[in-house]
This record gives C-alpha cells, sequence and structure tokens, in this order.
C-alpha cells in the first residue's frame, strides 16, 4: 500500500471515530463543557464598597462580606454595621454608602429619593414577610387580613371579638420611616390609614418593640410586626408567638413557596453612575448570581430563584 494511500485511510478512519464519539456524547455535558466555570469575586478589604442597609439584613452583609473578602465570618460580622432602613436609602444617594442590602423606602424615603435626582439601579434579591407577633398565652394563633385592618383601624378593640379573651387589644405600631412600617402599609394596610398609636405604643427600634410585646403587663392582650428573618432568627424573645394570617403560620416553607399572604422582596442598591468595573457594581452583580445566592441561602435567608 503506497504511503499517500495509508494516509487517507487513517484520515477516515480517525473521522469515522470522531463522528462515532461526538454521537455518543451526552448533550448535557456538551453544554457544560461549552459554559464557562462562574468566577469567584475577591476584594481586598482596602477595595470592599461602603455598604448599608437595613438591621434585618445584618447576617446576610456579613455572610458576602467573610467569602467575598476570604476572612473568617466572625471578624466579617465585627466589621458589619448599617445604618438602618431610610438612613441608608439617603447614604446611597448623598455618597456615604455605595451599596445597599435593603428593605423597600416608606414613602416620605421615597419622596426624598425623588427630589435628591440620583439614579439608583434597584434590583430584589431576596423575599421576607411582614408577621404579626403576640403573646403565646393568647388563645388566638390566626388572624385574617380583615381582622388584622380592622383591628389596626379601631373597628375591632377587643380579642374577644376574634377568638380570644375579653381583653383590649394593645396594637404596637412602629415609627413612620421604618421599614417593618413601610411592609405594615403596603401589605396589610394598603388604602386604609391606621389609627393613631400613642408614643409609648410605637418604639423607634425592632427589638424594642419585641421586647415590649414580651413584657407588657405579663399578659396576653398586645399585638405587634416585625419582619419574619429578625423576629425568627436575630432576635427571638421567649413568651412571644407569630401567628398565622389567613390560615397560613409564616415560615421558610410558606415564604418561599408564595403561600403566605403577606411578603415583600429585599433589594440590592447601588447608583446607576457607578463605573463598569468599580467594585460596588462588581459586587452588585456577584450578589445576584448564583454564588451570591448561595452565600444568601447559607446566612438563612430565602433568595429569589
Amino acid at each position: 500500500m503506497s504511503k499517500r494511500l495509508c494516509m487517507t485511510v487513517t484520515a477516515i478512519l480517525l473521522t469515522v471515530l470522531l463522528v462515532l464519539t461526538g454521537c455518543n456524547q451526552n448533550p448535557q455535558d456538551k453544554q457544560n463543557a461549552e459554559q464557562p466555570e462562574q468566577v469567584s469575586l475577591q476584594l481586598s478589604l482596602e477595595e470592599y464598597p461602603v455598604m448599608d442597609g437595613s438591621t434585618a439584613n445584618l447576617p446576610m452583609m456579613a455572610e458576602i462580606l467573610s467569602e467575598v473578602c476570604a476572612i473568617p465570618l466572625e471578624e466579617a460580622e465585627e466589621l458589619t454595621t448599617c445604618s438602618k432602613t431610610s438612613r441608608a436609602w439617603e447614604n446611597i444617594t448623598n455618597g456615604s454608602a455605595d451599596i445597599l442590602l435593603v428593605y423597600e423606602a416608606a414613602e416620605k424615603t421615597k419622596a426624598l429619593l425623588e427630589e435628591s435626582g440620583v439614579e439608583l439601579e434597584i434590583t430584589p434579591v431576596g423575599r421576607d414577610a411582614l408577621v404579626f407577633i403576640n403573646n403565646e398565652n393568647n388563645p388566638v394563633k390566626d388572624l385574617s387580613q380583615q381582622q388584622l385592618t380592622d383591628i389596626y383601624t379601631g373597628k375591632i378593640t377587643n380579642w374577644q371579638d376574634v377568638g380570644g379573651e375579653d381583653q383590649n387589644i394593645v396594637a404596637y405600631q412602629r415609627k413612620d420611616t421604618s421599614g417593618s412600617q413601610s411592609l405594615f402599609m403596603k401589605l396589610l394596610m394598603q388604602d386604609a390609614q391606621p389609627m393613631e398609636a400613642p408614643q409609648e405604643l410605637k418604639p423607634a427600634e425592632m427589638d424594642m418593640l419585641i421586647d415590649e410585646l414580651a413584657s407588657y403587663n405579663n399578659e396576653g392582650n398586645a399585638l405587634g410586626y416585625s419582619v419574619f428573618y429578625y423576629a425568627s432568627y436575630m432576635y427571638q424573645q421567649p413568651g412571644l408567638q407569630m401567628i398565622a394570617v389567613d390560615g397560613v403560620q409564616p415560615a421558610d416553607e410558606t415564604i418561599a413557596d408564595g403561600s403566605y399572604p403577606l411578603l415583600n422582596e429585599y433589594y440590592v442598591v447601588i447608583r446607576a453612575d457607578e463605573p463598569e468595573n468599580s467594585p460596588a457594581r462588581q459586587l452588585r452583580d456577584w450578589i445576584v448570581g448564583e454564588e451570591g445566592k448561595a452565600a444568601m441561602t447559607k446566612a438563612g435567608y430565602i433568595p429569589l430563584v
């Protein structure tokens, strides 16, 4: 056989082998091979953008700092602070913060943001819930949205009217600029106007509200609200219970599957004029990606899928 003929036969055999190999290849393996691996974001502490946000997002902020800067979580927790919801929104517009992990702004804060003229990129990243809390000795374990609205507008004033004991309902609220008050107005009250609560029933901080609910006269007639993550994982107090709304108990599962009715998203926020490769924009992109979602889940949060 001539040398040229041998080369031709060899080429044909190689071609057939490649075709057969391609036919037997798993399409999913081929697709995975074509997809580049996701590159992890690594920033030094000096490069890390100034992050601000809501109190309930502090553990998430610490977990993200720990992973992106490759430092122990305990160190990240010590370095993580926040100005709380309303101030955080103000700080992103005045340049005091570069990126936020934050709950929805109150209407008054939204008006200030509009007046600032600063354009923001606001991306929903996770889901939380507005939850209502009373004393565990209170026999009322479930209220409808209508009953809650009637309580906070003053139409229902006694627990007896919703299946409880003959006690006046002491309904706590939060200050107007707080994140939980914003959710309360948006998700429950909507177009209804809540009754004006006495100042002593409007604690400035979420932990103060929970403390007040736990200690009020050592009785079961107080009612208040918070966000699920904070009340469940950040500041638990013995003697309290989260009540079901419309028959659905707030829990990780009912928030994730959307069956609990009072749900809202929280956001990662940067200024629209952030340069393409700025640390803030890089971090925002990482947070909304798969690695960011994994970090949120690791910290106990419920990311949007």
